[in-house]
């Protein structure tokens, strides 16, 4: 597939799949492109076709004969050109992946195993904050109890202190 066969697939919106866009130089009208979510899902797709075409590649690799060259150098160019529109799609794309998933993925593992990690490690420093957070006000409500019981009058004047501040805010 030629450069122009590549444009022209890529135009024809055949769902998002080859969607490549012009970029004009106006910024004051926001065209549908511009929508991060629409570009992300342009990106999936454009993995989804390559994958597909990866496939495709393989059973003609599989099962190759000269007569079978054509069609090889077809779905070759198919892919070539697959990439090279992903990489302008996914140049629209702002998405941060952290290396600890990267490796992961590198080490043959799944990269949900990074999400539960850091969603375990989250719960664990929550209940950590959550108990020094109780310590905390147990122990507010002993100093209380301790100063009520040796300065009753400075105790009254300091609650009636925070309840009219807590009125205000």
């Amino acid at each position: 597939m030629d450069s122009s066969q590549a444009s022209t697939l890529g135009t024809s919106g055949s769902g998002g799949n080859g969607l490549v866009s012009t970029q004009t130089t106006e910024t004051a009208n926001a065209t549908p492109n511009d929508d991060p979510k629409q570009n992300l899902n342009q990106v999936i797709n454009s993995i989804q076709k390559t994958l597909g075409l990866l496939h495709q590649l393989y059973l003609t690799v599989s099962s190759f004969n000269a007569a079978s060259q054509l069609p090889l150098l077809q779905r070759l160019n198919s892919l070539v050109t697959e990439l090279d529109n992903m990489a302008k799609l996914s140049e629209k794309c702002n998405i941060q992946v952290p290396m600890e998933v990267l490796n992961l993925i590198d080490d043959g593992k799944n990269p949900d195993e990074f999400t539960r990690d850091v969603l375990n490690g989250c719960i664990a420093k929550n209940q950590v904050t959550k108990g020094k957070t109780d310590a905390f006000k147990g122990l507010r409500k002993h100093l209380l109890e301790e100063l009520e019981q040796a300065f009753p009058d400075e105790v009254e004047s300091y609650r009636e202190i925070r309840a009219s501040a807590a009125a205000v805010s």
